[in-house]
């Protein structure tokens, strides 16, 4: 598709809490810094994937591509996933919760992994749980879910 037909994606304003919350128009609540929490999901077995920002400019083109596009905070510029790994995102549904100022992306990740680490998805790891061996004095830790990463970070985002 076009990208310049996100130029002429318009969202809805937003009104009262009854008509976001209720209504049918898609009203996305940006932040203060002009960014909404978008998370992407593998739209066939429901793995989180990774968890990103986008601006107006990056929510629009990501509909009107259908490919992830979201905003870097750390490089304040807007970023096409895959562009630089090849690791792209196809979009199957972009899901916005109650209130609109939070989307769920279900996606098909092109390409090995979503993580710039190496990994499938950017949680591989969790969080343990007390009872997992802590004894309620020790520092949280955190185990490994992966294995192995899926594919070399350095060989693909080469500096």
């Amino acid at each position: 598709m076009d990208p310049l037909i996100a130029d002429r994606i318009q969202f809805s304003p937003r009104r009262d809490a009854e008509t976001v919350e209720a209504g049918l128009g898609f009203a996305p609540k940006f932040d203060a810094a002009g960014l909404i929490t978008a998370v992407a999901v593998d739209a066939d077995d429901g793995t989180v994937l990774m968890v990103a920002y986008m601006n107006a400019a990056s929510l629009r083109l990501t509909l009107a591509l259908g490919e992830a596009v979201y905003f870097s905070r750390s490089r304040q510029e807007i970023w096409h996933k895959g562009k630089t790994s090849g690791h792209t995102q196809e979009v199957v549904e972009v899901l916005a919760d109650c209130d609109q100022d939070a989307l769920v992306l279900r996606v098909r990740q092109r390409g090995a992994g979503a993580c710039h680490t190496g990994y499938r998805s950017c949680f591989f790891r969790r969080v343990a749980l007390a009872g997992e061996g802590a004894d309620g004095c020790q520092a949280a830790g955190l185990v490994p879910v992966y294995a192995e990463k899926c594919y070399d970070a350095a060989a693909v985002y080469r500096k």
